[in-house]
């Protein structure tokens, strides 16, 4: 994952939490022990963590797009993807202007239930890390939705996130403390 402030450098304060959204947000979360971490040993998946099976009724014949399928599909488009738009502010009920974002995501893998592993690439300064990141993954129909519930970041403020991915677009929101933003974009993949 690339993380890119205006100067195309992350900054180490408490703006650099707005800057970056949701992904930094994910990122800090598994860097530094976040609540996350240990979802892989929580609650068994019930029947609304699963995407539906949805070929029912007079074409129950067709193949059907169930959960493994849906699930392909979004790991082929997180696999080798790089997320490229723009977030921005949301401070006191007003939109702040619009910033250039872009993410690098290795690939996911489920891990159980609905917890996921990101593994993002991160870039900063001379330092060039793959972070595996747990985040949870609900379903809207047949549309994956990543999931971040108020999770701590030491020295910040709690953060909670939800983005959308949607054929080969990303849209969220993010908020923690008195701030939050929203994102969006285009997701391309690439071979390695």
């Amino acid at each position: 994952m690339r993380l890119e402030s205006e100067r195309g450098r992350l900054r180490p304060n408490g703006s650099a939490f707005m800057k970056t959204s949701f992904i930094l947000i994910a990122i800090a979360a598994g860097l530094l022990g976040g609540g996350l971490a240990s979802a892989q040993t929580t609650k068994k998946a019930d029947a609304s963590d699963q995407p539906p099976e949805t070929s029912t009724g007079p074409n129950a014949d067709r193949p059907k797009s169930g959960s493994d399928e849906l699930e392909a599909k979004f790991t082929a488009t997180l696999t080798n993807a790089t997320l490229k738009g723009h977030w921005c502010a949301i401070k006191d009920g007003q939109l702040g202007p619009e910033q250039d974002d872009k993410y690098s995501i290795l690939g996911v893998s489920k891990i159980g239930g609905d917890i996921w592993l990101v593994n993002a690439r991160i870039q900063y300064g001379t330092n060039d890390i793959v972070a595996p990141i747990p985040v949870r993954v609900k379903w809207a129909g047949d549309t994956p939705v990543i999931v971040l519930d108020k999770v701590g970041i030491p020295g910040a403020a709690t953060y909670s996130a939800r983005v959308l991915i949607y054929e080969k677009t990303y849209a969220g929101a993010w908020s923690g403390g008195d701030h939050g933003g929203l994102l969006n974009g285009v997701i391309t993949n690439h071979k390695d």
